[in-house]
Formats: C-alpha cells, sequence, structure tokens
C-alpha cells in the first residue's frame, strides 16, 4: 500500500511544477485586484494596474480552478505502463463523463440542490480507474469486425461507460458527506476557542481532498461566522464583519469576531510549511539536492507569500497520510494560539505574506496584533522543520528526492514465464524488416503497420505474410504490412521492444 501511495505521490509531481508560477500569479493578482483593497488602498485604484493584476489572478485561477483535471492526467501519465498519452486522453475523457453525470443526476432529482465537487477524490478515483483499465485493455484485440475500436481506441470508451457508473455513485455518496460538514460546522461555531482548534484542523484536513470549500464559506458569509454592529448596520459573517470594519473610519482597537476564522493561517502559511520545505529538502539523497532545490524553493516561496499550499502538502499528502494528520492538527493549534492571545489579522485571498502586509501591517498593530505573530510565526517554522525532519528520517518517509528513482514498478517486469504471443510475434516481424537497426520509425492505422526503413532490400516481405500479413507493400522509404485489427497492436509492442516511447 505504501509503494502504491508513493507511486501515486510521484505521479502528482508532473502538475505539482505548475503551481508555484500559477500560485504566484493567482495571489498577487487576486489580493491586489480585490475590492477591499482597492478601497482600502487608493494607490491601486488605477486602470492599467488593474488590468495587469485581473489578467494574473484569471490566469493562476484557471490553473487551480482545473486542478482536479490536472492531477487526473497526471495520475494517468505517471501510472500508465505504456501509451501514455492515451491514458491522459482516457482520464481526461473519464474526468468529464463522471461530472457531467453526476452535473445530469443533480438537475434532474435535485434541482435545488447545490453543485457537486468531488476535488482531488474524483481525480483519484477516475485516474485510477483510467490508469487500470488501459494497463489492462490497450492491447485488446477486437472480434475482426469491431477491429478499429481495439487497442488502445478502446479504453477511452471503457472508461467513459465506467465513468458514468463513477459518476451515479459520487451523487449518491456526496450529499450525505456535504450534509455532514455543515452540521460539524454548526457544533464548532458554538464552542469559543476550541471550535476555532477544530475550524482550522477540519478545514486542513478537508483540504487533501478538496472539501475545503464546504467548510469556510459557512463561516465566512454566514451567521456562523459571528453576527456583529457595525457603523450602525448589522453584518453577518465573518469576512463580512472584517470588510465592514476595515471600511468604518470610526473603528477603534482590534478587528473583532471575524478575524478569528483567519488569523490562525499565517504561522502555517509563511512559517510551517516552507520550514517543512526546508526539512524535505536537507532530507534529500545527495545526488538529487541539485535537482530538486528549485522545486522546493518554489513552492515555498509560493506559500510563504500568497499562502497557496497545495503544491507543498500534495509531496507528502499521498507518500505519508499519518504526517498530513500531524500538519492539520498543528494548523489547528494555530488558529487556536492566534484566538486566545488575539491576533486579529483578516485577509480576502488567503493566509500569506501579501494578506499579512495589507491586512495586519499596514493596519497598525493596535487594531491586528501583528507584532504578536512574528516571535510566533517563528515558533512555528522550528516546530514544523524538526517535526518533518524527524518523520521523514525516522520513518523513511519517500517524499520528493529521497530514493526516488530506486524503485521500480513490479507490474511492468515481464513475466519470467515467456513472452506473450503479440510479443514473440513482434520480434519476428523485427527480424523480417531487416532488424531494429533497419528500422527508423513504426506506425500504424487502422489495419496498416507502417514501417520506414532504412534499407527495403533487407526485408523478407515472406517473413512478414507468415506471421499474419494480408498483403505487404513497399512504398517510397518504407513497408506498408496489412494485418487488420491487429495492426495498432504490433505497433505498440514493436515500439516497446524498440525502446521507442509514445
Amino acid at each position: 500500500m505504501f509503494k502504491s501511495f508513493q507511486k501515486i505521490g510521484k505521479a502528482f509531481m508532473l502538475p505539482i511544477a505548475i503551481l508555484p508560477a500559477a500560485g504566484l500569479l493567482l495571489g498577487i493578482g487576486g489580493a491586489l485586484s480585490s475590492e477591499a483593497s482597492v478601497q482600502l488602498y487608493p494607490i491601486l485604484n488605477n486602470d492599467l494596474l488593474q488590468s495587469i493584476f485581473k489578467v494574473m489572478s484569471a490566469a493562476g485561477s484557471v490553473i487551480f480552478a482545473n486542478l482536479a483535471l490536472l492531477l487526473c492526467i497526471g495520475l494517468c501519465i505517471g501510472l500508465a505502463k505504456k501509451d501514455k498519452g492515451t491514458a491522459a486522453l482516457a482520464g481526461v475523457v473519464g474526468f468529464l463523463v463522471a461530472n457531467a453525470t453526476t452535473a445530469a443526476l443533480v438537475s434532474i432529482f435535485s434541482p435545488e440542490g447545490t453543485a457537486i465537487d468531488t476535488g482531488v477524490i474524483g481525480a483519484l478515483v477516475i485516474g485510477l480507474t483510467a490508469v487500470f483499465l488501459h494497463n489492462r485493455y490497450h492491447n485488446i484485440q477486437l472480434p475482426q469486425v469491431l477491429g478499429f475500436f481495439g487497442g488502445s481506441r478502446f479504453v477511452p470508451i471503457v472508461v467513459s461507460v465506467a465513468a458514468i457508473v463513477i459518476g451515479v455513485a459520487f451523487y449518491l455518496i456526496w450529499p450525505p458527506l456535504q450534509y455532514g460538514l455543515v452540521l460539524i460546522g454548526n457544533w464548532i461555531a458554538s464552542i469559543g476557542p476550541i471550535g476555532t482548534f477544530f475550524y482550522g484542523f477540519l478545514m486542513r484536513l478537508c483540504g487533501a481532498v478538496g472539501l475545503h470549500h464546504i467548510i469556510y464559506p459557512m463561516f465566512w458569509y454566514t451567521e456562523l461566522g459571528g453576527v456583529e454592529i457595525v457603523n450602525g448596520i448589522q453584518v453577518v459573517g465573518a469576512q463580512k464583519i472584517f470588510f465592514a470594519q476595515l471600511a468604518d473610519p470610526n473603528h477603534v482597537g482590534l478587528f473583532t469576531e471575524g478575524t478569528r476564522f483567519f488569523a490562525g493561517r499565517f504561522s502555517t502559511m509563511m512559517f510551517g510549511l516552507p520550514a517543512a520545505c526546508l526539512a524535505m529538502y536537507n532530507c534529500v539523497t545527495s545526488p538529487n539536492k541539485k535537482k530538486y532545490a528549485g522545486i522546493f524553493l518554489g513552492v515555498a516561496l509560493t506559500s510563504f507569500i500568497t499562502g497557496i499550499t497545495e503544491p507543498i502538502e500534495f509531496m507528502f499528502l499521498f507518500v505519508s497520510p499519518v504526517l498530513y494528520v500531524v500538519h492539520a492538527f498543528l494548523d489547528g493549534v494555530s488558529f487556536f494560539i492566534a484566538d486566545i492571545v488575539n491576533i486579529a489579522i483578516g485577509n480576502t485571498f488567503s493566509g500569506g505574506l501579501i494578506d499579512f502586509l495589507l491586512f495586519g501591517v499596514l493596519q497598525g498593530n493596535e487594531k491586528t496584533n501583528w507584532l504578536l505573530q512574528l516571535p510566533i510565526g517563528l515558533i512555528w517554522g522550528v516546530l514544523y522543520y524538526f517535526v518533518f525532519r524527524f518523520a521523514i528520517t525516522k520513518f523513511d518517509i519517500k517524499t520528493p528526492g529521497r530514493d526516488d528513482d530506486e524503485f521500480e514498478d513490479e507490474a511492468e517486469v515481464m513475466n519470467e514465464g515467456g513472452e506473450s504471443e503479440l510479443e514473440a510475434d513482434a520480434v519476428q516481424i523485427i527480424e523480417a524488416l531487416g532488424g531494429a537497426a533497419n528500422i527508423e520509425d513504426v506506425d500504424a492505422c487502422i489495419t496498416r503497420l507502417r514501417v520506414s526503413v532504412k534499407d527495403s532490400s533487407l526485408v523478407k516481405k515472406d517473413g512478414l505474410t507468415k506471421i499474419g500479413a494480408t498483403a505487404v507493400l513497399e512504398v517510397k522509404g518504407g513497408i506498408q504490412a496489412i494485418y487488420g485489427a491487429k495492426a495498432v497492436l504490433y505497433k505498440s509492442v514493436i515500439n516497446d521492444i524498440l525502446g521507442v516511447t509514445d
């Protein structure tokens, strides 16, 4: 199981590499183009600046809006044994079909219900299903009449069917889960600082699977986040209260009520997780340190500046779910501490340096207690560093760069009992084509194996017909052998033998 989780974590490294740049675009653009920031700092109210910030925000936002799809694609590419492009296409098809199925069921049976977003869980289920079906059926042989749909073309079809079943399952399972989280939210709102701890802990825990978007809106925009009279007007919801107090020129003293659902973020995002990155980097095996320095620096800066943490969290979530739970617990404690010492920094976007400066430092210590955040944050950074360093070394957690290339995929090792019939045929085809050294390129259409060769005189046409070719045609620069539905299968196996990646 640990080995499987390790492979999933490694497969996610491809989309994770995109996230730091997207996070910086989204964090900077989103924070500086928000209505609250513009009203508070008139210097930002410039058409050119706002156009730039909005473009940055949109460019970064589209990546995170489609993060589940990108993770699904990365999973398929990383875990497919061969023909990875087809696996990725199957993953996209499955993802779209599953979500369309769920949305259709919501519109039919629950027209007043909210949309269902399965996040990372959906990406995992669909991606693993797609890659399993791909690895199993990418070389399937169908009857001659259905030959066009054989091989890799069969995979997106069977994945679509499976995705419909998955979409139905999510429609049945997800609403009760969402309802349960709402009940927990009501309980959290009623128990003071302990509730603030559970808010931070639960939101971080649910963030692993994309369910945090169910948690925080209940507190940011409804009575669960507090009710307060600001400038003579009753305001409901944590973020609305904070914005109202920002806009109130007569407000004195600390920002109140709503900030307890924001202030705990800064210790984790600005100090804790960047320190965890340092711990993971220091645990990288020596030959890999230069290779991984850039990615760790990138994700650490993204968390510190913008408060976007997914690029870091996906580095250890799947290789050590227990460590992620510890991280979620520490995040909950961070919220608890910020509440009891009255740190009152709000935010519009996240808990990074940008919001810390805009809604903490520049508001003055008398309103936010931001000076307290610095010593607490430094302590938090040291705590995260040693917790992660200890866990990684003590339990040999395979975070990025630790024996990264040393494990092998046992499923890809050839069975010792002998080659399959397709592989045996492929070896004979290579020999009939004049050997591997005579082959320049191998491709296939619906029925024909198309091979570019260096010297067509070395090709043994009778050898190709003995293996089942109904005809062998010599064309300029190559050979076309007609094998019917097997053509695309032979192409894949031959390329695999020759070491040509798809």
